[in-house]
């Protein structure tokens, strides 16, 4: 019986112990079946963050992250995840986690873990008058009926649903050139009661639709012909506890693209308006100048 995506993420996120090696302690994991042929980002971001996790325990949840993407992933070879424990303080502890393949690295991550403590507490309030989840159709719905290998594993393979509002940019751009949209996202199904894990599985779908925001204000959309783009760094920080199976916004937004790379930031709500988690990605955008959409 085939696993569904969310099963298959699980198991993904299932690292298997190596043991230690020069101090370090060592994970391996393998990798999703991806559409583009190579590992998927947030994939072995979040593998990254649940190696550091079982080095410290439920007690100190991780509070920030900065990747650095340093390879394109080979979907047929395993990861291995090193761990180096740099830091365990009073309150805070530091890792530093090393992906590689065949001994060469493809992902660089280092985190900050916090015991809970007491503070000021303030947060950006989440947008008014977006439209609800349940009233903007879900991409799977407008992948499903698209007659190719890609569009059918992104409406059937992905772990969570997402919906665009106004909408997605895969085949064009509607409205106006806009450097900001939003997400509602959500599991497919129901996840494990393991907040360590419910912090990596939206670490894992902050890297679905970053850098739409920098399509979007260009009119570029998905498929068109010359586009490459990759992810260069990332950064999260999360504030408040939050479930992924329950739905959340991904309010998404790009203050600036210039020299072939373009940044964008985002900030995750849970439905009643809680700031869950900030998001910062620079990624690389470019675009055959002939195919950028003249603005109305």
């Amino acid at each position: 019986m085939t696993a569904s995506p969310l099963q298959s993420l699980l198991s993904t996120l299932d690292l298997a112990p190596a043991g230690s090696v020069d101090g370090q302690d060592v994970f391996t994991g393998t990798s999703q079946p991806e559409p583009l042929g190579r590992v998927f980002g947030g994939q072995v971001m979040a593998q990254s963050l649940v190696a550091a996790q079982r080095t410290i325990g439920p007690e100190r949840p991780v509070h920030s992250l900065h990747a650095y993407f340093l390879r394109p992933g080979d979907l047929t070879i395993p990861i291995t995840f090193s761990v180096d424990r740099i830091h365990d303080g009073r309150s805070f502890a530091t890792r530093r986690t090393q992906a590689s393949q065949d001994g060469v690295p493809i992902l660089s991550m280092i985190a900050s873990f916090q015991t809970p403590d007491d503070g000021l507490d303030h947060q950006v309030d989440m947008p008014e008058g977006l439209p609800g989840p349940d009233d903007v159709p879900s991409d799977s719905e407008l992948l499903s009926v698209v007659d190719h290998p890609i569009a059918q594993a992104w409406a059937n393979d992905r772990p969570f649903d997402m919906r665009h509002v106004p909408s997605p940019v895969y085949f064009r751009v509607d409205g106006a050139r806009v450097a900001h949209q939003a997400v509602w996202l959500r599991a497919t199904a129901p996840m494990p009661d393991d907040a360590d894990l419910h912090r990596a599985a939206l670490l894992y779908a902050s890297d679905y639709s970053i850098l739409e925001s920098i399509y979007r204000r260009h009119g570029v959309a998905m498929v068109t012909p010359g586009l490459k783009a990759a992810s260069l760094d990332h950064a999260m920080w999360w504030h408040r506890e939050a479930r992924v199976d329950e739905w959340l916004l991904y309010v998404q937004e790009s203050p600036n693209a210039i020299g072939g790379r373009g940044l964008a930031l985002g900030r995750i709500y849970d439905r009643a308006g809680r700031l869950v988690a900030s998001v910062a990605q620079e990624g690389m955008v470019r675009v055959p100048r002939r195919q950028v959409a003249p603005e109305a």
